[in-house]
């Protein structure tokens, strides 16, 4: 059972930026997704990159605003936000896709990291 390990939440203003940072071992031979769940809400899928990182998904109400990529030789797999806004807010997690393209369907990844909290407050 791999161990992902999500870092990089924290606490910013609307407007501000965060990058999202996810420890994967062994990381070439996985796709890795990216997940949100906010207070009382269902989680859902914000973004996913292939293996080769040539192809990737996004979420609609993420698009233009936050960009998915992986550093294979440091074994992470980065997401980086921008234009944050307060409906933004909740604990992100990463987890490696088992299905055969991306998706944002949670029952197309396991391995789930504990997460990290990103609040977008004033």
């Amino acid at each position: 059972q791999l161990q992902l390990v999500e870092s990089g939440g924290g606490l910013v203003q609307p407007g501000g930026s965060l990058r999202l940072s996810c420890a994967v071992p062994r990381l070439p031979y996985y796709a890795v997704g990216w997940f949100r769940q906010a207070p009382g809400k269902e989680r859902e899928g914000v973004s996913c990159i292939s293996i080769s990182g040539a192809n990737t998904h996004y979420a609609d109400s993420v698009k233009g605003r936050f960009t998915i990529s992986r550093d294979n030789a440091k074994n992470t797999v980065f997401l980086q936000m921008n234009s944050l806004k307060a409906g933004d807010t909740g604990t992100y997690y990463c987890a490696i896709l088992t299905a055969p393209l991306c998706s944002g369907l949670e029952a197309d990844f396991a391995s789930w990291g504990q997460g990290t909290q990103v609040t977008v407050s004033s």
